[in-house]
């Protein structure tokens, strides 16, 4: 597939769409119904959908009985992190062989042209981004995951919060399952502005950003406290009513959704005439320019409306760049007067 078609790349071989990032419609004004409409589809599938899927085969399939979760324990703890390291390692695995080991599109349609293979550097373990991340996530970020999920999971079974019956509350806990990706943006862009501020961010989220080229290893590639504070999302259904399963849900959005805005890729190519849509254009400026685009995709567009929005055009950099140069102007009138 050309992606020229769809994009341009510039003299370093680094791909950008030609469509810039636009906030869901229902932001945009004037209001068109059948531009919402058309949405709806694109809201729901594949990543939402996959997402409440994975989290009812873990309730039927791993979560453990209710019985068994009254009490903390070892043997269930870490059954849980087995299952979710073997399903990330699937999942993140079979993109990085396939789109970053066999390149089987080469870097039609990767932001970066470069591949993090190419680029070894002191700023990570062993000299490589790749088992870097990988270390990572696998013995920092997951456990932290698992550690959430057995804390919820546990007060649910304990009953130290109210647990919701599907049976007596399908409407409630069915809206709720269409808010929590926007409960997602709202968490991850308040503990992501958080740890950008200059303390956090040297000590906490610079790990993460290490990774300026990101691949789907550096997804979950965090500092302790950024892998806590991340998955902690799934606290939010201890505090207002809920359900496990949605408390599952609204953690896998986290857990296994990471890895949208990691890919690289914008499109990827599935068939010869089938590509995936990433979604990771937004986060992949946000690795490009640090300060642009805390949150998501704009569906609660707290970016906008604090003025860190990057869309992707000459006038969203435009922007951004005078928001840099006002920064760096008090920081100089503020040397300048100690």
């Amino acid at each position: 597939m050309d992606d020229l078609q769809f994009g341009t790349r510039n003299k370093r071989g680094d791909w950008a769409p030609a469509a810039h990032l636009e906030l869901p419609p229902f932001w945009q004004r004037p209001l068109k119904l059948g531009k919402v409409l058309r949405w709806i589809p694109e809201y729901l599938f594949p990543w939402n959908a996959f997402h409440m899927a994975t989290a009812l085969l873990y309730w039927f399939y791993v979560v453990p009985d209710v019985e068994v979760m009254k009490s903390l324990g070892w043997g269930w703890a870490l059954w849980l992190y087995a299952v979710n390291a073997g399903a990330i390692f699937v999942m993140y695995g079979s993109v990085e062989l396939f789109w970053y080991v066999r390149r089987k599109q080469g870097n039609r349609f990767k932001y970066n042209a470069k591949f993090p293979s190419e680029q070894p550097s002191d700023v990570f373990w062993f000299k490589s981004q790749n088992i870097d991340n990988f270390l990572r996530s696998f013995f920092i970020s997951i456990p932290l995951w698992t550690l959430v999920e057995v804390l919820f999971l546990h007060a649910f079974a304990a009953g130290y919060v109210p647990w919701l019956g599907w049976s007596d509350n399908p409407w409630y806990l069915a809206a709720l399952v269409l808010l929590a990706p926007a409960i997602h943006e709202v968490h991850f862009f308040c503990i992501h502005r958080l740890i950008h501020t200059p303390l956090l961010y040297k000590w906490v989220h610079s790990v993460h950003h290490n990774s300026v080229n990101p691949s789907p290893w550096s997804s979950l590639s965090m500092h302790p406290v950024e892998g806590f504070l991340y998955h902690a999302v799934a606290f939010w259904h201890l505090v207002i009513p809920s359900n496990p399963i949605v408390a599952m849900f609204q953690l896998h959005i986290a857990g296994f959704g990471a890895v949208n805005g990691h890919i690289g890729f914008d499109k990827l190519e599935i068939t010869e005439n089938n590509t995936l849509d990433s979604h990771a254009y937004a986060h992949y400026l946000h690795h490009k320019f640090f300060e642009v685009n805390y949150g998501g995709d704009g569906l609660i567009p707290l970016d906008k409306w604090f003025g860190y929005w990057h869309d992707g055009s000459k006038e969203g950099e435009a922007r951004m760049n005078a928001r840099f140069e006002k920064k760096k102007a008090r920081m100089n009138a503020r040397a300048a007067r100690a």
